[in-house]
């Protein structure tokens, strides 16, 4: 299995996306302040899946698997803070909040099954 067929990882990358559209969309200063942090923790979920996987050894890939989910985390903080300070209105808000906690129970299920079975390597 190729990191892009991953399907976790397709996610994690259309969330990245979706979020830097909303983000662009800001003033200099909310770019500078919450708008960085945001995209720099929504981007590092991808980022931490790719390079867990990249890994080709299970404790490895598990370990990646819970900085990703960190990475989630830390992007709900800076999602309620862009919120509370009125970049994001409630729909938005609510829609991103929970395609993020849908991505959260995938990302959980995907972390629980490393190791269970060999991961397919690209020379496999």
């Amino acid at each position: 299995m190729k990191l892009e067929e991953l399907r976790i990882y397709q996610l994690a990358m259309e969330m990245g996306e979706i979020i830097w559209v909303q983000v662009h969309k800001w003033d200099y200063f909310s770019k500078d302040t919450i708008g960085k942090q945001l995209v720099r923790a929504v981007d590092s979920v991808a980022a931490n899946l790719s390079e867990g996987f990249g890994r080709y050894h299970f404790k490895e890939t598990k370990q990646f698997g819970y900085y990703s989910r960190g990475s989630l985390y830390e992007t709900k903080t800076w999602l309620t803070k862009a919120h509370n300070r009125k970049l994001l209105n409630d729909k938005n808000f609510e829609t991103l909040m929970k395609e993020i906690n849908s991505l959260g129970k995938q990302l959980n299920k995907y972390v629980k099954s490393i190791g269970e079975q060999r991961p397919m390597t690209n020379n496999q």
